[in-house]
């Protein structure tokens, strides 16, 4: 009974002390002292601590306080993504996607999104709807793109929102329904997207899901940004 008792408190002991390293970690982290940061995130990590693996992989993929070193971030995002860190999981579907530190491998980096994305990670959903739209690691598929997009525009993707109403404008994967491509649309520029802006002010001025007149969205270009 002894030793179990003393084995708690061991573990408990242990327990504290990473997560002290971690909490010390975030607050260098916030004042920028990433050599620090860095340091603390490896004491807790060592622990097998998942925020603390995730965070040295954003640290090295960033080059804060260490080189930029894309494997190396693979490694501490693996690590993290294995035990179920949703970030992690979206980080190392980024590094998939994109070649970093790894051989650029679409299947992978789907297979990485998913599960980011079955933990409400919006923009693992908003990529997985991309890449069925486009055939990219998978088929293409426009009813599973239609899915992704719907579940980050639900809960208030404003790219994801703008991208359904496309699907809806042009009846891919879901039959065509200008009232509901509108709909999306608007929530999409009422928190500023461009893009939705522009298609919806071309509905109202030819009349599409909505009464032909002025848009009451004005579409905000910068020009600085088309030059």
């Amino acid at each position: 009974m002894k030793k179990i008792v003393a084995a708690l408190i061991i573990a408990l002991f242990t327990i504290w002390a990473w997560a002290d390293d971690l909490e010390d970690g975030f607050a260098e982290y916030e004042k920028k002292n990433y050599a620090v940061a860095i340091a603390k995130y490896r004491l807790a990590a060592a622990q097998g601590e998942a925020y603390a693996q995730t965070f040295l992989g954003v640290m090295y993929a960033n080059g804060q306080g260490v080189a930029q070193n894309f494997i190396e971030a693979m490694r501490w995002y693996k690590l993290a993504a294995e035990q179920g860190n949703a970030s992690a999981q979206f980080n190392l579907g980024v590094l998939f996607a994109n070649g970093e530190g790894v051989t650029q491998d679409y299947s992978e980096a789907v297979r990485w999104f998913k599960l980011a994305a079955a933990q409400d990670i919006t923009k693992a959903q908003l990529i997985l709807g991309d890449m069925y739209g486009n055939g990219r690691g998978v088929t293409k598929d426009y009813s599973e793109a239609v899915r992704w997009y719907k579940l980050a525009a639900e809960q208030g993707n404003e790219n994801a929102q703008s991208n359904l109403g496309d699907m809806y404008g042009n009846g891919r994967g879901v039959t065509q329904d200008y009232s509901e491509a509108v709909r999306w649309y608007k929530l999409a520029a009422e928190q500023g997207n461009v893009d939705a802006r522009s298609r919806i002010a071309n509905m109202y001025y030819i009349g599409r899901g909505v009464v032909k007149g002025p848009s009451s969205f004005r579409v905000e270009l910068d020009l600085k940004n088309i030059m």
